[in-house]
């Protein structure tokens, strides 16, 4: 056992799998949930993702917490965290951004911010709520931490050593750079997504683009079925590094454009070729 007493805040797809995990590989005694919906902290406690559920006072018999919520909240649940935290606790989170949740942190928790353990665990699903979380989520994935100066080596410690107990490999990054790299690999693939079946959607034959479209197209926009609350905080809450993604993919598109429309051959294939021998080197990377 890790930790006697874990609370979730946030008990869907990726809070209610880490309690699974742990749950299922001893590390915690009692997990307790915290939410806005009644009625969801109920399906989570019956598919038994928490014990019970507990308001903000509850929380503080918790050993650890994980607010696994979109970023945009991350400060207000803090800020009604911080009273109710008992000496030693833990608080970590799961979001995709890390730069704004650490300044979230220290402006909710001020001394006690030692205690906060940056976290984002690649691993997820279009799918939400209660129903969606499942104990071999992060099996095999990577957790990224990305702990401050002044973060507490013990606080830091226990946080790896419960996604390890999940399954997950933990790494370390800077904050900065950590929101530098998902917003190229994560944030930019999501937005692009959204915004073609949008654009469709937003014709009037759109129907009949999406009556012929197939697997080529489901398999682009399968994240454009992800939480929309979600995307549009991670969009804002990692602006500067979207926004400097997005010129970047408009000034590729643009180049693309040239060379269809300047019928040139050569460019294409060799456009076509490197990036096809780029992911086929990620895709051997990503199976050893």
């Amino acid at each position: 056992m890790i930790v006697d007493t874990l609370a979730i805040v946030g008990t869907g797809l990726i809070g209610g799998s880490f309690s699974l995990a742990l749950k299922q590989a001893g590390a915690v005694h009692t997990v307790l949930g915290v939410g806005r919906s009644p009625a969801r902290l109920t399906v989570a406690r019956e598919l038994g993702l928490i014990d019970r559920a507990v308001d903000w006072a509850g929380v503080g018999q918790a050993d650890c917490i994980l607010l696994a919520l979109p970023v945009g909240e991350t400060e207000a649940v803090l800020k009604n965290l911080a009273p109710h935290l008992k000496a030693g606790a833990i608080v970590t989170d799961a979001g995709s951004t890390k730069a704004n949740v650490v300044a979230a942190a220290r402006a909710a928790l001020g001394a006690r911010a030692a205690d906060f353990v940056p976290g984002h665990p690649i691993a997820g699903s279009e799918q939400s709520g209660p129903g969606a979380a499942r104990a071999d989520l992060y099996q095999g994935k990577k957790v990224v931490l990305t702990p401050q100066a002044d973060t507490r080596a013990d606080a830091l410690a226990t946080v790896r050593a419960l996604w390890e107990a999940a399954g997950a490999q933990v790494e370390m990054l800077d904050a900065v750079q950590h929101d530098r790299v998902f917003a190229a690999v994560s944030h930019l693939p999501h937005l692009a997504a959204y915004t073609l079946v949008d654009e469709l959607a937003q014709r009037a034959d759109g129907g009949t683009f999406f009556r012929y479209a197939a697997s080529g197209f489901r398999d682009f926009t399968r994240i454009a079925g992800s939480a929309p609350e979600m995307w549009r905080d991670i969009a804002l809450a990692n602006r500067e590094a979207v926004l400097a993604e997005l010129d970047a993919y408009v000034a590729a598109l643009q180049s693309l454009r040239q060379a269809v429309a300047g019928e040139d051959a050569d460019a294409l294939l060799k456009l076509f070729s490197r990036a096809r021998n780029a992911r086929e080197n990620w895709m051997k990377k990503q199976d050893s």
